[in-house]
Parts: C-alpha cells; sequence; structure tokens
C-alpha cells in the first residue's frame, strides 16, 4: 500500500511535502495577480500582462541561484527564500513598474523551491525509494495547486487584503515547518550511509544531454497551456469558465492516478518511459489536430496527463540517480531552469504565430480561421 510506502520515508520529507502543500495552497496572489492588477490598481491588461511577463523572469534566476545555493549554502536556505519572496509579494505598493520588482523577487523564491526541493529528496531516500518520493512529490504539488486557486478566489471576492493575508500565513506556515523539521543539509541517503558518486564512465554528459532534451518535451505541455484558452474562447466561442475544467481534469488525472502509475513505471528503462511519455503528448495533441471540439480538449488533456506524470518522475529520478552528489543541486537547478526557459519561450512564439494568422480578431470568421493555420504551424 502506498500508505505504508509512505511512511517508510524520512520524517523530514514527509513534512517537506507537508510544506510544499501548504506553499502551493497558499499561492493566492499569483493566479489571479493579473485581476488584481486590472481590477484592484486600474492598470490596462496589456500593462498588467507586461509587468507579469518581466516578474516572471524570477523563474529563471531563481532556478540558476537554486544549485550553487543548495550545494555550498545547505538545501534548507533556498527553500526558505520562497517563503519570504512570497511575503515581499503580499505587500505590494508604490507606482506600477514596483509590482513588476516585487513579482521578480518572488518567483526567485518559487524558482529556488522545486530544485532545492527535488535536491532533498534525492538527499534523503534510497535509489528504490527515489520514484514513489517525486510522485508523492508531484501529486501534492498538483492537489495544492488545485486548492490554492479555488481559495484565492474566494478570499479575493470578499477583499484583495484578505487574499495577501493569506499568502502571507501560507507562506509563514511553510517556512516555519521547513526550519524546525527539514535538516540544513544532509548528504546522506535513507539508509544513513554516505552516498558515492555516481558519475560513471560517461561523466554528466548523458544526464546533461537528457536535461536540456526535457525542453522539447514540456514546449507541448506550454502550448496547450496557452494557446487552449484562446482556442476555447475564440474558435469554439465558449464561455472562459470551461478553460478551468483542462486544469481540474489535469489536477484530478494527477492526483487519482500518479501512485497507480508509478508502480506500473518500476523496474521499466528511461528510455522506455520518455518515449512512452512522449508518444502520450503526441497522441494527446492528435487528439486535438484532428478532432478539435470541447470534448476531444478534455480527452487530450487526460491523455497528455499521463505523459506528464511520467516525465515530472523520471527526470529527477535519474538525475538524482547519475549525478555525483555534489553536483545533484546543480543538475535539479539546470532542469527548473529549462523548463522556466520554455515558459517564456513558448508563449511569445505562439503569441506571433497567433497574431500573424489572425485576420481580425474580433470577427467569427477570422477566428475560426485560426486554429486550423495554428495547427498547420505544428
Amino acid at each position: 500500500m502506498w500508505w505504508t510506502r509512505f511512511k517508510e520515508l524520512p520524517f523530514a520529507l514527509r513534512l517537506l511535502f507537508l510544506a510544499s502543500f501548504v506553499n502551493r495552497a497558499g499561492m493566492f496572489v499569483f493566479p489571479l495577480l493579473a485581476v488584481y492588477l486590472v481590477r484592484g490598481k486600474d492598470l490596462s491588461p496589456g500593462e498588467a500582462g507586461l509587468l507579469i511577463s518581466i516578474g516572471s523572469t524570477g523563474l529563471l534566476v531563481g532556478s540558476l541561484l537554486s544549485g550553487p545555493l543548495c550545494d555550498l549554502r545547505g538545501r534548507r536556505t533556498a527553500l526558505l527564500l520562497n517563503a519570504a519572496g512570497y511575503l515581499g509579494l503580499a505587500v505590494l505598493g508604490g507606482p506600477p513598474w514596483t509590482y513588476a520588482g516585487l513579482l521578480f523577487v518572488a518567483l526567485v523564491g518559487m524558482g529556488m523551491f522545486s530544485p532545492a526541493s527535488n535536491t532533498l529528496v534525492a538527499d534523503l531516500t534510497t535509489p528504490e525509494q527515489r520514484p514513489f518520493a517525486y510522485t508523492i512529490s508531484y501529486v501534492g504539488n498538483n492537489l495544492g495547486m488545485g486548492v490554492g486557486p479555488l481559495l484565492g478566489g474566494v478570499a479575493a471576492a470578499y477583499s484583495y487584503h484578505v487574499m495577501f493575508a493569506g499568502n502571507i500565513l501560507a507562506g509563514l506556515a511553510c517556512a516555519a515547518m521547513i526550519a524546525v523539521w527539514v535538516p540544513k543539509d544532509r548528504r546522506r541517503g535513507a539508509n544513513g550511509q554516505k552516498q558515492k558518486g555516481r558519475s560513471g564512465p560517461l561523466g554528466h554528459s548523458h544526464v546533461l544531454l537528457l536535461v536540456l532534451a526535457s525542453f522539447f518535451y514540456v514546449v507541448p505541455l506550454i502550448g496547450l497551456e496557452y494557446a487552449l484558452p484562446l482556442a476555447v474562447t475564440t474558435v469554439l466561442h465558449e464561455s472562459a469558465g470551461l478553460v478551468g475544467a483542462v486544469y481540474t481534469i489535469n489536477s484530478v488525472v494527477v492526483v487519482s492516478i500518479g501512485l497507480l502509475l508509478e508502480k506500473h513505471i518500476r523496474g521499466h528503462g528511461t528510455k522506455l518511459l520518455l518515449l512512452i511519455a512522449g508518444l502520450l503528448w503526441a497522441l494527446g495533441l492528435a487528439v486535438i489536430v484532428f478532432a478539435f471540439s470541447l470534448s476531444a480538449i478534455l480527452l487530450s488533456t487526460v491523455v497528455w496527463t499521463l505523459g506528464e506524470i511520467i516525465v515530472s518522475v523520471v527526470v529527477p529520478t535519474y538525475v538524482a540517480d547519475h549525478v555525483d552528489d555534489r553536483r545533484v543541486g546543480s543538475f535539479m537547478a539546470l532542469n527548473g531552469f529549462v523548463l522556466g526557459l520554455a515558459r517564456l519561450v513558448v508563449p511569445v512564439g505562439l503569441g506571433v504565430i497567433w497574431t500573424r494568422t489572425a485576420i481580425s480578431p474580433s470577427s467569427s470568421r477570422s477566428s475560426r480561421r485560426l486554429w486550423p493555420a495554428w495547427r498547420r504551424t505544428r
């Protein structure tokens, strides 16, 4: 049973998963920041989008800083900075450019959290425990991300001050749990023995190649994340509320199937698993391309989410198993940087394609032309 395996994990790691859930569930501000800037601060949608885009570069900076900080100052330091970043975001004020600056600081912390967490999992688990531990971490994060926007929406409907206060309290709770229970640094496995270097005869070149290649795995997912809301509202002319169904299905699949899927991927090679994940993503995209409709989009979400689960477990596990202890943090940080880079590059590219193929965004005729043109560019 998964609960028995969960209890076998180190206590500090179980508390880390709980802290990660609290941190994700407490991310009230970021999902609703555009609404806050437009409605609460009277900025235009274009101005809000520009400020958020500038601030989002903090994800890349945080990912780059996470590796050296983890290796030199310990895992807990990077995790605590995440909570401090959101505390800064919660006290937004001043001219519009300060929002971008404070968001940048907050997302530096957010960019550091995942690599630092993944590195700590590598430190505190045996190779046999790692796939399960990374699955638990991924499921918990998705559960928190599903709860957070809902709680944030309720809080924002009452008061934006309540929304920010909730973000502060969640950040402080996360920081307290990390400070009290998560070790500052620990380069030993769960069996208490010093882990040996795992560079192997090929050094780290094969791990570097895997991490860099993951960029092309995540590109279709980021593309779906940014293109589907526009396609649903401008091509299918459905309510924007239905866009949330895609994210809900994604979270439900991860939470309900993640642990079950982990059982079936154990014992299979990394190459095979990545090929299967790629096929699942390709199949999910094919469903949309050849049968574009709301039902096809929902079915596609189920399919590509399965591939997402596999990659989210396989890549950090492979890094932890094949990289020397002294460089695990750096490679986890590089993986986070690659994902953050995709989040910046893909929306810009799709925005250019969308603009060039849409003759008149306000007209029904041009919006119906948009999706077939976008399909041809793929």
